[in-house]
């Protein structure tokens, strides 16, 4: 089997995040950055449990600059045979899906892997549209997922239950937690990874339909209050004069 899994880096949930004083651009001063977890535990895993059961390659594509080697790297280490950085700094989902496309439409993957959503923008929308440029089916969310010959089954977590789904061969799929145990890379694997080829190759044209404007924090959170159980008269007050259903 001939797998692809689209990976990208995202700051790490402890990071500290700011902006510009104009709000125009991320400020990445200080941040600590790590494969996104979606694409790394689940995605990427799951495909290499497919490839040891079945046979064939892991591919990694990754749409970013220089600075994401390092993110890849761990992905190869994990287990990946070889990566390709589609050399740009995108700023739109729409743009990362058509670079991804046209390298997979290239190469003809049996199927394409992302993790359902990046932890940083929360969008999920580059797995449907890399399909949607292939004209292939795509599974979204995926908690399972299992390949006899050139049919796949596939299990997606809804409302009061779970439904399955079965494709042929080759489709487009993003992991939703429990489709793989994320894998710790060891020492034998990080050293392998400084090996194992990591292509950069130029972005096909394509003009950003969208790009950022500003950036905003939510607002802070309000501090707690603590009632005393003689106090509540007041707590029931506060209840119905202040309190807001979100």
């Amino acid at each position: 089997m001939k797998l692809l899994v689209c990976v990208s880096k995202t700051p790490d949930t402890t990071s500290r995040i700011a902006f510009s004083s104009d709000g125009a651009q991320f400020d990445a001063n200080g941040v600590q950055y790590i494969m996104n977890p979606y694409d790394e535990w689940y995605a990427l895993v799951r495909a290499l449990e497919l490839k040891e059961a079945h046979g064939g390659t892991v591919t990694l594509i990754n749409v970013g600059t220089e600075s994401n080697d390092q993110v890849i790297r761990k992905g190869l280490a994990i287990g990946a045979d070889n990566a390709v950085r589609v050399n740009c700094d995108p700023q739109s989902s729409l743009f990362v899906a058509k670079q991804i496309a046209e390298y997979a439409r290239k190469e003809n993957f049996d199927i394409v892997f992302c993790g359902k959503e990046t932890i940083d923008y929360n969008s999920s929308e580059v797995g449907a549209m890399v399909a949607e440029f292939l004209d292939l089916p795509y599974v979204s969310f995926a908690s399972k997922l299992d390949v006899s010959g050139q049919t796949a089954t596939a299990a997606r977590d809804i409302e009061g239950g779970t439904e399955m789904v079965e494709v042929d061969l080759p489709f487009v799929v993003s992991a939703a937690k429990g489709m793989a145990e994320q894998r710790i890379p060891n020492m034998q694997g990080i050293m392998m990874a400084k090996r194992k080829p990591l292509d950069v190759i130029d972005p096909v044209p394509f003009d950003e339909l969208s790009t950022p404007v500003q950036y905003t924090l939510p607002p802070a959170k309000k501090t707690v209050q603590l009632f005393n159980a003689d106090q509540m008269d007041e707590l029931v007050r506060l209840l119905h004069e202040e309190a807001k259903v979100i």
